[in-house]
């Protein structure tokens, strides 16, 4: 026999592989005759109640005369809404990563002071890297994809860590905060060593600077030149702050309650929630919305036409365009019908951004199919709510302008919600609750045993 290649697909594969698929397919029927709510949602997009907090809230629907009926759609922050914490720090003129940051893991807005002394905090925790980590660890076996580099990393650290297993508030406060710090670090050093290795690009290691914003430094370490506009720093800032936190429910942050659940380490509790968010559906959605901008752009001649980004708008759903998936990414929300408030609040800046970069009938071609995709959709296909765009429509739309790299959009995301994770790992173990268990409904007739000399 020949030796086996380690990414081999071989002919007895392919055999066993179909042989797994009929054992695994279910009658989709059964799951409407036994009342299963796919994904923990129904119909409506409103799902199974699991557990209470009082990090974050997304609204979506309002009671009118007694009837739940779909609303602008609002976030809220420890009770803020969200539209009003960017209004703050935006009308300041202040960046504000690190004053959400605060609220979502201390339930309340920061005092100058406070605010100063968190920063400091996370700015020496950002210097704090183990050394020889960059070397040992991310030189060592550089990777194509930076989630999972990421997340590599992570899990490496619990071996630097004297008190990696004590699930202690304090200690899992001080693991969330230096995760917190470094992950802009772990990433994009991923990122450069891969570019080097892979694509005999110039190694660049920039150290962090204290006296630089969270978001400041990511372009400071990302860029060869270390050289960004205010602008830039302060939609990035802005995109962290809108993906920071976004309810229990959401993917990655149900990981972070379940496996907290289980009392493990945080290192393992941060690997998982990452290995949620790597997803398409979830957190890499936005690198599916600018690639399919690009398609969209090679593909229709006339940006102004309507007609000719309705046909093909109408190719994407019937999966004859792009990746045939039969999805207009960055369209729809699994809560969010009739708006998503994130979305709403980064267009309000993209327009400048646009301007900075020389990307206006990017942005009109963007704004065009924002406004005609819904109408699409509803043509097409029966709508059991509301769609609209979300936030990955535009955050996908702005990292291109920015020209950040594609294989950054994710990570950038965790840079964000590794803010949330934190606050709802530490609610998890704060309330003690019990282990994440749900039930699965078995429909496998019972069958009796037959021994292998008669099969």
């Amino acid at each position: 026999m020949s030796e086996l290649q380690y990414s081999e697909i071989t002919p007895e594969l392919l055999r066993l592989s179909k042989l797994c698929t009929s054992a695994s397919e279910i009658n989709p029927e059964l799951y409407f005759e036994y009342d299963v709510k796919r994904g923990l949602r129904d119909l409506n997009g409103k799902g199974v109640l699991a557990g209470l907090t009082e990090i974050s809230e997304v609204c979506s629907r309002e009671l009118i005369d007694g009837k739940e009926v779909p609303c602008r759609g609002q976030l809220y922050y420890r009770g803020h809404n969200i539209r009003d914490l960017v209004k703050g720090f935006i009308s300041e003129d202040r960046f504000g990563y690190e004053e959400i940051a605060y609220l979502l893991l201390f339930g309340k807005l920061p005092k100058r002071r406070e605010l100063e002394e968190f920063s400091g905090i996370l700015a020496r925790y950002r210097q704090q890297l183990p050394s020889g980590f960059v070397r040992d660890i991310i030189m060592k076996a550089p990777s194509s994809d930076m989630m999972n580099t990421l997340a590599r990393s992570v899990l490496t650290l619990y071996s630097y860590d004297d008190r990696a297993d004590d699930i202690s508030i304090p200690n899992v406060l001080r693991q969330c905060l230096q995760m917190i710090s470094i992950f802009p670090l772990l990433s994009v050093y991923g990122y450069q060593t891969y570019q080097h290795y892979y694509n005999n690009k110039s190694l660049y290691i920039h150290s962090p600077l204290e006296e630089l914003s969270f978001a400041e430094n990511i372009l400071h370490i990302l860029r060869p030149d270390s050289s960004y506009s205010a602008l830039e720093a302060k939609i990035l800032d802005l995109a962290l702050v809108l993906h920071m936190e976004h309810g229990g429910g959401n993917n990655s942050t149900f990981t972070t309650h379940v496996i907290s659940s289980s009392g493990t380490d945080t290192y393992s509790v941060m690997a998982a929630s990452l290995g949620s968010l790597k997803g398409p559906r979830h957190g890499g959605a936005n690198i599916k919305v600018a690639q399919m901008f690009e398609d969209m752009k090679n593909n229709i001649k006339d940006w102004e036409d309507e007609d000719e980004i309705r046909n093909y708008l109408r190719a994407l759903l019937n999966r004859d365009a792009f990746d045939h998936s039969g999805l207009i990414y960055g369209i729809g929300h699994a809560v969010y019908s009739l708006s998503d408030p994130r979305a709403e609040i980064f267009k309000s800046f993209v327009g400048k951004l646009s301007a900075e970069k020389g990307c206006e009938r990017e942005f009109a071609l963007a704004s065009t199919v924002e406004r005609l995709a819904p109408e699409v959709i509803g043509e097409v296909r029966k709508i059991y709510k509301g769609v609209s765009a979300n936030v990955d429509f535009y955050s996908g739309f702005v990292y291109n302008m920015m020209d950040l790299p594609m294989e950054l959009y994710t990570p950038i995301f965790a840079m964000a919600r590794i803010v949330g994770w934190s606050a709802h790992r530490i609610e998890e173990l704060v309330n003690n609750g019990k282990i994440i268990r749900p039930a699965y409904l078995n429909i496998k007739d019972r069958v009796k045993y037959i021994p292998l000399a008669k099969r």
